[in-house]
C-alpha cells in the first residue's frame, strides 16, 4: 500500500493508539482509492527520478511495488518505453490502476498485479528497474532493499520513496509519533550507507517538496473524509481512520521542518 504509517490517539479498539493495519482493510481500500494518490509524491518528482535512471527501451521491464491507484505507475508507462507490473496487495488497487492507464493509452504495457512486495512473483534478475514510492515501509528499508535486489538484472536500477530525518534536534512528540509509526525512520547519510552495504553504486537523493505533501496527499483528503464518515455515520473504526489521517496531517504541518519523504535512486554493483 502507498501511504505511510498512520497514527494517532483515538479510540478505535481499546483505545490504544492504533495504526492502519488494525483497521478493516475494505474500509481502507474505500478510503484510499477515493483519493489520486495514496502517500506523498508528484508527477514531477516521478519524472526526476526517473530521470536519474535513464533511458528505458522496449525491452526493459519496470516493476512497480506497492503501486496503490497507479499515480506513478502511468508516469512510468508515459516516459518510457518499458513494461511495467504494477503489483499492489489491494485488488481496488490495481483496478484503479489499470483505469488510469487505459486512460492514458498506456494499458498495453502495464501489467496489474495482487501480490505482496514482500514474496515477489518474479523470477531473479528479470527486473531492470524496481520502483515504490512510499511503501517499501511496509517491510522495511533495509530489508526491502536487500530482498529486492536478487531480481534486479545486473546493472539495474532501485527507486524508492522512504520516509526520512532532514536535521537534527527533533522535539520529543515527533520522535516519540514517528518511533511508534515507524522506528526505520533514519537520516539520509544512513540510509545511503545501507543501500551501499546492500550492492548499491551510483546513489543518488533528493528530497521531495512539502507540497507533495501538503497540496497532492494532506488537502484532498478533506472532502474525501467528509464523505467517507456520511457514508459510514456511526461506525467507529472509520471514524478512527479519519482521525488517524488527520492527526498525522497535523504532525507533518508542525514538524515538517524535521522529516520528509526522500527519492533514494541506486545501482545494482
Amino acid at each position: 500500500m502507498n501511504n505511510d504509517n498512520l497514527k494517532s490517539n483515538n479510540t478505535v479498539a481499546d483505545n490504544k493508539e492504533s495504526s492502519i493495519h488494525d483497521f478493516d482493510f475494505s474500509l481502507i481500500c474505500e478510503y484510499f482509492s477515493s483519493i489520486k494518490r495514496q502517500g506523498p509524491g508528484s508527477d514531477e518528482a516521478t519524472r526526476k527520478a526517473l530521470g536519474m535512471v535513464g533511458y528505458l527501451n522496449e525491452d526493459a521491464v519496470v516493476a512497480d511495488l506497492g503501486c496503490g491507484c497507479g499515480s506513478q505507475t502511468v508516469q512510468l508507462a508515459l516516459h518510457t518505453e518499458a513494461r511495467v507490473k504494477a503489483l499492489d496487495l489491494f485488488p481496488l488497487f490495481i483496478e484503479k490502476t489499470m483505469e488510469k492507464c487505459r486512460a492514458e493509452g498506456v494499458d498495453h504495457r502495464v501489467e496489474g498485479i495482487v501480490g505482496d512486495m514482500g514474496n515477489l512473483p518474479f523470477e531473479t534478475e528479470s527486473i531492470d528497474v524496481i520502483w515504490s514510492e512510499g511503501a517499501i515501509y511496509n517491510i522495511g528499508f533495509e530489508h526491502g532493499i536487500n530482498l529486492w535486489r536478487k531480481y534486479l538484472k545486473a546493472g539495474g536500477w532501485i527507486a524508492v520513496s522512504e520516509a526520512s530525518w532532514l536535521c537534527d534536534n527533533q522535539p520529543e512528540e515527533i520522535i516519540r509519533f514517528w518511533t511508534d509509526a515507524y522506528p526505520e525512520i533514519d537520516y539520509i547519510y544512513n540510509k545511503v550507507e545501507q543501500m551501499r552495504k546492500a550492492g548499491y553504486t551510483d546513489i543518488s537523493t533528493f528530497v521531495l517538496p512539502r507540497e507533495c505533501w501538503t497540496r497532492n496527499f494532506y488537502e484532498p483528503q478533506v472532502e474525501a473524509q467528509r464523505l467517507f464518515l456520511q457514508r459510514h455515520p456511526d461506525n467507529a473504526t472509520a471514524k478512527g481512520l479519519v482521525d488517524n489521517m488527520k492527526h498525522e496531517a497535523e504532525m507533518y504541518s508542525r514538524y515538517n521542518d524535521y522529516y520528509g519523504y526522500v527519492f533514494y535512486i541506486g545501482r545494482k554493483g
